[in-house]
């Protein structure tokens, strides 16, 4: 039967920037395997499939995937899901601003978005906290991964670190700009590193002052050799900031900059709230932009 797809970029309020996806809208019927296979097709770095949701109050449930593998929760497509529902739902004559729940398999993301024309603004509360997994390999390993010195490896108080807030991610702390520019994946030392995870790096960015930071983030292993904006390991990062940052109670508002150096510039919003030392709640937002619509006839 043919189905829609749409594709939007996502993290930008600019077409041909940010992170590009594809979201399938009759999603219904396609089986695991068939769901790869369109991923593999369309290969970007996620493909959303979109379903009725289990619980009748929320608005859809999504199944997301790499061009090799089924993801339970990603930044960019929920999103991009959740603004084009909302592009949708405004082309019917409803509110303008909406608040509604994303099925993943992490959970369900509560989302509030503001349509506009061809585009919209968003953000969504993550349903699970960042998980600390432990320190990271040892500062030489890391700098022979990523093709630089180990001197380049660190700043201030951060060092290599993991986290997971859905996919589990190696944080890496660079110590200037032009190390971030430099980095690149060393296939032959990349197994020194131990469990396969995807490698975010991130610097202080010099352009901005504040909790703002440019990053990069790496995951051959899943087919994604570089992405442009990377909205799971945002949430993560919240467990970066809280590990290494000397951070108070209340809200803290972070921004990450990604997809620089590949020509795709991204923005994320991270919003923390602590309250009595403790990380109580992450929501990222952004923006994201249609881009193209058709139909699928497989």
């Amino acid at each position: 039967m043919p189905r829609r797809f749409v594709t939007l970029d996502v993290f930008t309020d600019t077409a041909l920037t940010g992170n590009p996806l594809a979201v399938v809208l009759d999603a219904e019927g396609l089986d695991t395997a068939a769901m790869q296979a369109l991923a593999a097709e369309f290969n970007l770095s996620e493909t959303v499939f979109v379903l009725p949701p289990e619980a009748s109050r929320h608005r859809a449930r999504m199944r997301i995937f790499t061009p090799t593998s089924e993801l339970p929760f990603a930044g960019h497509p929920t999103l991009g899901t959740a603004i084009l529902l909302a592009l949708r739902d405004q082309r019917a004559g409803l509110a303008d601003a909406m608040a509604f729940g994303l099925e993943a398999s992490l959970g369900t993301l509560a989302c509030v978005v503001e349509p506009g024309d061809g585009r919209g603004t968003g953000r969504f509360k993550m349903p699970v906290l960042p998980e600390y997994l432990g320190e990271g390999p040892e500062t030489s390993l890391v700098a022979a991964a990523l093709g630089l010195e180990p001197g380049e490896i660190g700043f201030a108080r951060h060092v290599p670190s993991r986290h997971r807030a859905g996919p589990a991610f190696l944080f890496v702390p660079l110590a200037s700009q032009a190390a971030l520019d430099r980095a690149r994946m060393v296939a032959a030392a990349l197994g020194d590193l131990g469990p396969p995870a995807a490698l975010y790096c991130y610097t202080l960015d010099a352009e901005e002052v504040g909790h703002r930071y440019q990053a990069r983030m790496f995951a051959p292993h899943i087919g994604v050799p570089e992405d442009p904006a990377t909205g799971s390991a945002a949430a993560a990062f919240a467990g970066v900031m809280m590990q290494f940052e000397p951070l108070g109670d209340g809200e803290h508002d972070i921004v990450l900059r990604q997809g620089v150096a590949m020509g795709r510039p991204s923005t994320i919003g991270v919003q923390l709230v602590i309250d009595a030392g403790a990380l109580r709640s992450v929501e990222i937002s952004g923006a994201a932009v249609l881009v193209s619509e058709g139909t699928l006839l497989v």
